[in-house]
């Protein structure tokens, strides 16, 4: 039986929301509980105006070790095989990492300890990415005979063909700093300095106008599906819109009189 909350939530008065994985027995494995945990949070965090950027943590030596592989185990049990149990569970995944990738809220990851298959895809999945020296990733899958087949999605739209295919096809443990090179996480720092360095880019994020920071957010993984002629005009009508915005109007209003903006997130 559960005993601990497995993903606690912190708001502080800078609108910034941390949620922390905290079933660190299971090395915060995406089980279906934490997948429904996580996507209520993010469908919460989406709607809530008092949120305005989401740091997205781990308690415990492992940041995301992917799926409870033995809670999947399980579900072979069935007549089907399994095959409605792991066609449920790969749709609540999917749902979780589109409802990141869809939230007008910018998430920054904050990876400390190992993020492994759907963990790795997890942090793909989050607008930004911050990892201490100790952190590792993989998507594993090929050493079990599962290929990864959905991590591929949110690695592939991170990190070039050929570094995506090194991970996919080999399985290998990566260290933090080849993450940063292949473009998986933004930056590296100390353990020690983890916390403090994502908690300085959101409050840097949370000081813009959540309008334009929502906008913004939902033109860029828009835009970047379509050709190049159809993503120019996309991008042209999302910036006729935001300039008719107020804070568009105010923003360029204070940088004209050399004064800080009055955002009003309209």
């Amino acid at each position: 039986m559960q005993t601990t909350d497995i993903l606690l939530r912190a708001l502080d008065a800078d609108g910034i929301l941390r949620l922390t994985l905290n079933d660190v027995a299971r090395r915060n494995a995406l089980s279906e509980a934490m997948l429904n945990r996580l996507g209520a949070a993010f469908a919460e965090a989406a709607g809530d105006p008092a949120v305005r950027v989401i740091i997205l943590s781990a308690n415990g030596p492992a940041f995301c070790a992917g799926h409870d592989l033995k809670e999947m185990t399980a579900g072979r049990a069935t007549p089907d095989g399994g095959r409605a149990y792991f066609t449920r569970l790969m749709g609540m995944c999917s749902g979780v990492m589109q409802a990141i990738v869809n939230c007008p809220k910018p998430v920054i990851a904050q990876v400390d300890g190992v993020a492994t298959a759907a963990g790795c895809q997890l942090v793909a999945s989050c607008d930004l990415a911050v990892a201490s020296e100790a952190a590792r990733f993989s998507t594993p899958g090929v050493h079990i005979g599962l290929f990864c087949s959905t991590p591929m999605v949110a690695l592939s739209r991170n990190v070039s063909n050929k570094h995506a295919m090194e991970m996919l096809l080999t399985g290998d443990m990566i260290p933090a700093a080849r993450a940063e090179a292949f473009g998986l996480v933004n930056s590296v720092v100390a353990g020690a300095e983890l916390a403090e360095t994502c908690t300085a880019l959101a409050r840097k994020i949370a000081s813009k106008s959540s309008m334009t920071l929502a906008t913004g957010k939902r033109a860029f993984y828009a835009q970047r599906e379509l050709p190049l002629s159809k993503a120019y005009d996309y991008a042209s009508a999302v910036m006729v819109e935001n300039m008719l915005a107020r804070d568009a109007e105010e923003g360029i209003e204070a940088f004209i009189e050399k004064r800080q903006p009055l955002w009003q997130d309209a």
